[in-house]
């Protein structure tokens, strides 16, 4: 909501508070991503302690400001593309709201305050976190132009989020469950790309030169093999996670999230932001919110 209010101040070309651009730079919309951080605590409820509680929420904290690092690189990168698009030129690097270099050095502070914390939190928990940051430096800088890796290195920023959700609370994760999260990933991932070409048809190469080598064809049918994969992935891990069967229930859940999501993007021309389908479509975020809880009531109460 800040966020938002914030970016409409921006596009009416308002003055705003010093701090507010500041915020507006740090996506913190994107924030809902790094939810994912919880997912071990979420399997691993029955067990769950108010310790493992401040821990994961710990995690989540510094997931999501050395995320904010990375969207002010990409930013700052991205710069000169994002004034030709019709939606990121209001970003307020792009709109010239705030100097790049002071984004930069911004960016920076924060970056070495929250791997410090982390190092001395855990050492494993600080090692993931500064991989995804360099995996991330990576991607601005190269990866992004480079057809399918990009996609693959969007996703396996998700399996670091939810890996070390489980270091910080000293929870291990099964192989499913990173399958099932790599392959949602790519699924939001392909959804976005899908997006940008769709938006940029006429000129899509002058945006992101990486979209020159991808068609509504090819994503589709990269769509329907991820889609397809992510299901029986997940209807596996319900058998194999160690935990009940009865887990098999929420697939419905899956099912229905996973279509819906489709539906907005071949229907209504949307998921470009998938954390602004998150917030603002009723549907997919009421079944997020009841597969949360469904999970959680059944290892609480049907588990062996």
């Amino acid at each position: 909501m800040l966020q938002s209010k914030a970016e409409a101040k921006l596009k009416g070309g308002e003055s705003r508070p010093f701090l507010m651009m500041f915020l507006v730079l740090m996506r913190p919309r994107q924030w809902t991503k790094n939810l994912l951080v919880f997912a071990a605590l979420i399997f691993s409820i029955r067990s769950a302690t108010m310790t493992m509680l401040g821990h994961a929420l710990s995690g989540f904290i510094l997931f999501c400001l050395v995320s904010s690092c990375v969207y002010v690189l990409n930013d700052y990168v991205d710069r000169e593309r994002d004034r030709l698009h019709p939606e990121k030129k209001q970003r307020p690097i792009a709109s010239g709201a705030i100097h790049p270099q002071a984004a930069l050095l911004f960016g920076s502070v924060m970056l070495g305050v929250c791997l410090l914390l982390a190092f001395r939190f855990q050492l494993l928990f600080g090692l993931v976190l500064a991989a995804y940051f360099c995996m991330n430096v990576l991607y601005s800088l190269r990866l992004k132009h480079v057809v399918i890796i990009d996609l693959l290195v969007i996703a396996s920023g998700f399996v670091l989020r939810a890996v070390g959700g489980g270091l910080v609370i000293g929870v291990p994760l099964t192989p499913w469950f990173l399958i099932c999260t790599l392959l949602l990933a790519l699924f939001l991932a392909i959804g976005k790309r899908r997006h940008e070409v769709y938006l940029l048809q006429s000129d899509k190469g002058a945006h992101r030169q990486v979209l020159e080598h991808y068609s509504l064809d090819l994503l589709n049918q990269m769509n329907a093999i991820v889609t397809t994969a992510t299901i029986m992935s997940y209807a596996l891990f319900t058998f194999t996670s160690g935990h009940t069967p009865h887990l098999m229930w929420t697939l419905i859940l899956v099912l229905y999230g996973i279509f819906r999501y489709l539906y907005l993007i071949h229907i209504e021309g949307k998921g470009g932001r998938p954390e602004k389908l998150l917030l603002e479509d009723k549907h997919i975020l009421m079944t997020v919110v009841l597969y949360a809880f469904s999970v959680a009531v059944i290892l609480l109460y049907f588990d062996k």
